[in-house]
């Protein structure tokens, strides 16, 4: 059917402006498309990363469960060097960190706790593994550097944690006063629930003379 003359001048105002425009919709276009694309590439990738992690991490529990420090420190590595920035990769080492201390290694323990306080998924892994590095350093007599740990800033949840090992330390160097102060917050800041913590740190309280 033929046009009348006002749609072939709408059809060719049409045309012009889509000769003028068309690239750039196209182009608009394309790049939502592969931003979408991206995305949901993005969200698979994250979610095999967490899936693989978390299988790394199981076989580091049940390493850690069995003694086998073999297969700890193989899955440990393997969760650090390849997924740092997972929650996995954190735990892992926080895992690694207290297998070792125990099995009399503080070199290893204190590498992964070091590890965990540059690459930390979160702060509370970074203040979780600064208070563990501060008691391996006050076994190792090493005063000065614990209370720098324990001076840093941290989440309020961990207060009453700090001020306990920052008595202890005080306690060393042989501080009583210091150490009766930071007892006496510990327990000021510990939580109700916190039952054993606060009748460990009272009979510490109590045996500097209260």
């Amino acid at each position: 059917m033929a046009l009348d003359l006002e749609e072939q001048e709408q059809v060719a105002e049409l045309r012009a402006w889509w000769k003028q425009h068309g690239n750039l919709i196209v182009s608009v276009i394309l790049a939502a498309a592969l931003a979408f694309a991206g995305w949901q590439g993005w969200r698979w990738y994250q979610a095999s990363q967490a899936a693989e992690a978390a299988a790394h991490f199981d076989a580091l529990a049940r390493a850690a469960q069995a003694g086998d420090a073999k297969a700890l420190r193989d899955a440990a590595g393997t969760l650090i060097e390849s997924y740092p920035r997972t929650f996995y990769a954190s735990m892992a080492a926080l895992v690694a960190a207290r297998f070792h201390f125990e099995r009399n290694d503080p070199k290893a323990a204190k590498a992964q706790l070091e590890w965990v306080l540059e690459r930390g998924a979160t702060d509370d892994f970074r203040d979780l593994a600064r208070l563990r590095l501060a008691a391996i350093l006050l076994d190792e007599k090493a005063y000065d550097e614990a209370i720098k740990l324990l001076d840093a800033p941290h989440a309020p949840a961990y207060d009453s944690q700090y001020a306990a090992l920052r008595g202890d330390v005080l306690v060393a160097r042989n501080q009583p006063a210091e150490a009766r102060a930071a007892y006496k917050l510990a327990l000021e800041k510990a939580a109700r629930e916190q039952g054993q913590f606060r009748e460990s740190v009272r009979m510490r309280l109590e045996a500097l003379g209260g």
